[in-house]
């Protein structure tokens, strides 16, 4: 039995990545602090990976200052948000499909 990947992403495929995903689907919004200590995970990793959700146009940038301190926030988009559940359904089919 051949396996269709058509909904699996490489972009996802990324374990940063697809935790960074996995809060902004369920949360409105969330800041690189936030995400940074949520993950465990060092600043420039977490930029490198935020770029590459960026470059895919699966989130957006919200740059703000709160008590002129720069604050950036990161939302998912509704392509991100798409993509995010195509690539759960693929990895549930491929999970599915050895039993």
């Amino acid at each position: 039995m051949k396996l269709d990947l058509s909904l699996y992403d490489k972009v996802l495929e990324n374990r940063i990545r697809l935790q960074i995903m996995s809060v902004l689907v369920v949360n409105e919004d969330y800041d690189f602090n936030a995400l940074k200590e949520l993950l465990d995970i060092t600043d420039g990793n977490l930029a490198s990976n935020l770029k590459a959700l960026e470059k895919a146009g699966y989130i957006e940038v919200i740059k703000s200052f709160i008590d002129r301190k720069p604050n950036t926030r990161y939302r998912s988009t509704g392509n991100g948000q798409k993509a995010f559940r195509d690539h759960l359904a693929a990895l549930e089919k491929f999970i599915n499909s050895g039993s």
